[in-house]
């Protein structure tokens, strides 16, 4: 049996605990905890180490999938938590544009960490202060190469989808290497 390991990254807040849970087959093994923050306004918990989720695809094929926290002050765990990734998300709130340069930058680090493929899940697109996916990929500067995969978290389809995504981009990768 082939393991593929996926990391889930992105700000505060972007929705990864709730894309690992969407999907997962085992309940998500979290690192939760409560806020004690201004950040309370915004949710009552906060990811501090990593949510874990698994997917079996078929029987030859199962992603191990690897949230991190999403908070700064965290970010020690990012490393950590990149080594034999295979391939990672990167969320992106696509209704808070403060958080968009954040999660340029988060998207950078992980290139930084391994050269693997990765995708952008722009979430929350079901609101309708979500910005157009053409505007997201402006703002985040991404070329027109990169994945911009719309998203809702809440969605189990819409979660495979970005997750089929990259596996097809991972495959691709393995194929040329």
């Amino acid at each position: 049996m082939q393991t593929v390991k996926m990391v889930v990254t992105g700000p505060f807040n972007s929705g990864k605990t709730q894309f690992i849970q969407s999907v997962s087959e085992i309940d998500v093994v979290s690192t939760e905890r409560k806020i004690s923050s201004d950040a309370e306004r915004i949710k009552e918990n906060t990811t501090v180490a990593m949510d874990f989720g698994r997917i079996t695809v078929d029987a030859e094929l199962v992603l191990y999938l690897f949230g991190t926290p999403g908070q700064k002050r965290f970010d020690f765990m990012w490393e950590i938590l990149s080594e034999g990734m295979l391939g990672f998300v990167v969320m992106v709130d696509s209704t808070r544009p403060e958080t968009f340069r954040e999660a340029k930058s988060i998207l950078e680090t992980f290139r930084a960490y391994a050269p693997t493929p990765y995708v952008v899940a722009a979430n929350k697109q079901d609101h309708d202060e979500a910005w157009p996916i053409e505007d997201l990929r402006i703002a985040l500067r991404l070329a027109p190469e990169i994945k911009l995969i719309p998203c809702v978290a809440t969605d189990k389809e819409k979660v495979k989808t970005v997750l089929l995504e990259l596996l097809y981009s991972i495959l691709a990768e393995m194929e040329t290497s």
